[in-house]
């Protein structure tokens, strides 16, 4: 992460959105690159996951996500790095199985901004829906008047 472009903020809100997921009873699963070579997920990211697939390929269905989304999952929201890379062809492998793909923009991140940028043109250009951790919260809570409102208020804030 220190040598991802604002590497802070992707690391927050990354952590905020698989927090309001939890809250909500949305799954999060978790995937790491080659953890031998490049080292293991954030600890406080990898604590906030179900289970965690260690992958070689970039493409994270390749090593077995799909097979690993709960029974009838018609979406899967998307957040990591490098955007460029695993994310993009992550997306485009789940696009590939018929799957609905929304990457939190915000909670995704590249070494080099030129290369998060042209991920996101592609990645728009393809289908998928490009938002933002809070803009996600709120489409999951659909109402002031969900029982973990205020609970996830309080990590929007």
């Amino acid at each position: 992460m220190p040598v991802i472009h604002q590497g802070d903020e992707v690391r927050r809100e990354a952590i905020r959105l698989a927090q309001v997921a939890r809250l909500l009873a949305v799954p999060v699963l978790g995937t790491e690159q080659n953890p031998r070579h490049l080292g293991p997920n954030l600890s406080d990211v990898k604590n906030l996951c179900a289970r965690t697939l260690v992958k070689n390929t970039f493409d994270a269905c390749g090593a077995g996500l799909a097979e690993m989304l709960p029974a009838g999952a018609g979406s899967v929201v998307l957040a990591g790095c490098e955007s460029h890379v695993c994310v993009l062809q992550t997306a485009f492998g789940l696009l590939e199985r018929g799957l609905g793909v929304t990457v939190a923009r915000n909670a995704v991140g590249s070494r080099k901004n030129t290369d998060l940028e042209a991920a996101m043109e592609r990645l728009d250009r393809a289908g998928v829906q490009l938002v933002t951790v809070e803009m996600i919260a709120f489409e999951w809570l659909r109402s002031c008047d969900h029982v973990k409102f205020r609970d996830v208020l309080r990590l929007i804030k």
